[in-house]
């Protein structure tokens, strides 16, 4: 079993997404192209990592295969509120051309959190 499925599996068990969610996670995987059609592709990650401003402590670090980042912007979407005026249409046309680096950054100096969220 992949990493990428023990991983979807596990969210699914430990309730962080739902069955029907971690199907279309599996699904998304199905479809991929494999990394011998389209290395450029398969080689891109999408990043989020949020960093406590205090500590200068990584909080949460995620790394998605950048496939998968339609389906999990949608999700994780529904999960942060707080992020409800952001613009998630406008990240993915930026994903979709190409864009690399980081795409944005954002500190709560309230939460003394940083998020940012990177494709290399």
């Amino acid at each position: 079993m992949s990493e990428e499925r023990a991983r979807i599996l596990q969210m699914i068990s430990e309730g962080k997404v739902t069955a029907e969610e971690g199907a279309r996670l599996l699904s998304a995987l199905d479809t991929a192209t494999p990394p011998s059609q389209s290395p450029k592709k398969s080689s891109r990650w999408f990043h989020v990592r949020v960093t406590d401003l205090e500590t200068d402590r990584v909080k949460v670090n995620v790394n998605l295969p950048l496939n998968l980042v339609g389906v999990a912007t949608r999700m994780g979407a529904r999960f942060s509120p707080e992020v409800e005026n952001f613009d998630w249409d406008e990240l993915m046309a930026a994903i979709e051309e190409g864009a690399a680096g980081k795409l944005v950054e954002v500190e709560d100096q309230e939460g003394h959190e940083r998020v940012e969220v990177f494709i290399d």
